[in-house]
């Protein structure tokens, strides 16, 4: 990709499918930053090592936050940022599109945090992450077996999720 100048540009992906075929990558964050989940659907460059870009992704989804509590022209008194807000309260986004992938976003009043990539032409994903927080409230938080706080390795949950996704995206 060439900025300035240049005739190459960026190429726009294809256009979304019937398939099920365009989600990317979907991430959970619990509020403490810590990645319980990475899936990967259809990446086709892996860039970084998957701990960079669970660092990356949560300090980006950390940055946007900031960005619209402070932006809020609703509010006079600044809450803490990086905490977590309850439904309704103060500014927040829910996605943002760039012309190779949209990122859609949800966080949880417990702090939990999804984040799906999906083709930019991706409708509104909204009730669809509410559904994945209701699929991970079911088959993790539900599960006497999960610790809280480590890795999903939950095969039930990781199925419906799979399944899900591709019927959405």
């Amino acid at each position: 990709m060439q900025f300035f100048g240049g005739s190459e540009i960026s190429p726009s992906p294809p256009a979304p499918t019937q398939s099920g075929n365009n989600a990317h990558m979907m991430y959970i964050f619990n509020r403490n930053g810590v990645c319980l989940l990475y899936r990967e659907w259809n990446r086709p460059l892996h860039t970084l090592d998957p701990q960079q870009d669970h660092k990356l992704m949560f300090g980006l989804l950390f940055s946007l936050k900031s960005l619209t509590a402070k932006m809020d022209p609703t509010s006079p008194g600044k809450g803490n940022l990086g905490v977590p807000q309850l439904p309704g309260q103060g500014c927040s986004f829910h996605s943002f599109r760039t012309n190779t992938y949209k990122l859609s976003f949800m966080e949880s009043p417990s702090g939990i945090k999804i984040i799906l990539l999906t083709h930019p032409k991706t409708g509104d994903l909204r009730e669809s992450l509410k559904y994945i927080y209701n699929l991970y409230v079911e088959y993790v938080v539900k599960n006497p077996l999960y610790a809280p706080g480590t890795p999903i390795r939950c095969e039930l949950f990781t199925t419906n999720l799979d399944q899900y996704v591709r019927s959405i995206a």
